[in-house]
C-alpha cells in the first residue's frame, strides 16, 4: 500500500539534540526534500533530488527545516519554501513546476511516495501550528520539527493525526437467490462530489468517544442506512492529506436495505465480484494509492470462482 512501510530511521531517541540536528544539516551528503505549499517540486515529471550542493540553500530558504530521519547514514530533511513565490521556489530547487504528491504515484516507488507524503504532512502541520490553540502565543519548533512549544504558556504541541475508518460492507446471501449463484455482494457508494458512475468504499472520521468499530457502524448507517454487525480489521494506511490515518475494515450487513443520506452519499448499490470485474475491465478504476482499492480487490479475489 502507498504511504506505508517507510524504511526511514526517525531517530526519536536523538532528534531532541539541537547540536546533532545542526551537524546533520551541515553534512555534504544531506538530502533535502523541498516542497511549496503542500506541492512537490518536480523536474521531468519526477521529484527534484535535493542532494548535496542544493541542501544548504534549500534549508536556509525554508520556513523551518524539519528533520525526517536517517536513510542509512544519510540525513533527510524537508524544506518548506512556501514563503517564496512559486517561481522562486521552483528556480531555487532546480525544478520545472510544483505538483500534488498524489499525481506522482505512477512515477515514483512506494518508498519515495511515502517519504514525500510524510514530508508534506509534517510541513503542513508546522505552517498551521505557529500559534498556540490554548493562549494564542507564538510556538517554537523543537525536536527537529516533531514538537512545537508555546513560548507563552509552555504547552507542548505534537503533530496532529486524524483517524478515519474506511469500510467494505459485505452481504452474504443464498446462492440460489443470485444470477450465477454468487454468494456474496459488497456495498459501494457514490459520493456527492464524485462522477455519475464513480462508486467507492464508504469512509468517515472517528468522533470523540467512539471506538474504531463504533465509527464503522455509525458511518455506514448514516451514509447508506445499512446496519452492520460483525466488523473486522483489514489494515491501515497513512494518509497525510493533510493529517489522516485510514483504518480499513470489512463489515457484515444484516440486510440488503439501503437508504442513502443524500448529502455525502447520493447513491449506493450492491455489487457481485463478477460485476466489479466487469466494471474494472470497462475502465472504472479506483484511486491507485488508496486502501479502498486494496479492500475492493481483496474482496473480489476472495469471491472469484474458477
Amino acid at each position: 500500500m502507498h504511504y506505508t512501510g517507510l524504511e526511514l530511521d526517525r531517530a526519536g531517541d536523538r532528534r531532541a539534540d539541537p547540536a546533532w540536528i545542526a551537524e546533520l544539516a551541515g553534512r555534504p551528503d544531506t538530502r533535502v526534500v523541498p516542497l511549496w505549499r503542500d506541492h512537490c517540486l518536480v523536474r521531468d515529471g519526477l521529484p527534484v533530488p535535493g542532494r548535496a550542493g542544493d541542501a544548504g540553500a534549500l534549508l536556509k530558504a525554508a520556513l523551518e527545516p524539519v528533520f525526517l530521519g536517517l536513510d542509512g547514514d544519510v540525513a533527510v530533511f524537508a524544506a518548506d519554501l512556501s514563503e517564496l513565490a512559486e517561481s522562486e521556489a521552483v528556480a531555487l530547487a532546480g525544478a520545472e513546476a510544483a505538483t500534488d504528491v498524489r499525481r506522482l504515484i505512477d512515477a515514483v516507488s512506494p518508498a519515495e511516495a511515502g517519504l514525500l507524503a510524510y514530508a508534506r504532512g509534517l510541513l503542513h502541520w508546522h505552517r498551521n501550528q505557529r500559534f498556540c490553540g490554548a493562549c494564542g502565543g507564538p510556538t517554537d519548533q523543537r525536536d527537529g520539527g516533531h514538537l512545537r512549544v508555546c513560548g507563552s504558556c509552555g504547552k507542548l504541541l505534537f503533530p496532529r493525526i486524524e483517524p478515519a475508518v474506511i469500510v467494505l460492507v459485505e452481504l452474504t446471501g443464498d446462492p440460489g437467490e443470485r444470477p450465477g449463484g454468487e454468494l456474496n455482494r459488497c456495498l459501494l457508494g457514490r459520493h456527492a462530489r464524485s462522477g455519475p458512475d464513480a462508486f467507492s468504499t464508504l469512509a468517515g472520521f472517528v468522533e470523540i468517544g467512539e471506538s474504531l468499530e463504533d465509527a464503522v457502524r455509525r458511518e455506514v448507517f448514516e451514509e447508506a442506512g445499512v446496519v452492520v454487525k460483525p466488523v473486522s480489521y483489514q489494515g491501515s494506511q497513512s494518509w497525510p492529506f493533510p493529517a489522516g490515518l485510514m483504518v480499513g475494515f470489512r463489515a457484515g450487513a444484516v440486510s440488503e436495505h439501503i437508504a442513502v443520506d443524500g448529502r455525502e452519499v447520493v447513491e449506493a448499490r450492491w455489487f457481485t465480484a463478477a460485476e466489479l470485474r466487469e466494471r474494472i475491465a470497462a475502465g472504472h478504476v479506483y484511486r491507485p494509492d488508496s486502501i479502498g482499492k486494496f479492500l475492493i480487490e481483496s474482496w473480489i479475489a476472495e469471491n472469484s470462482h474458477g
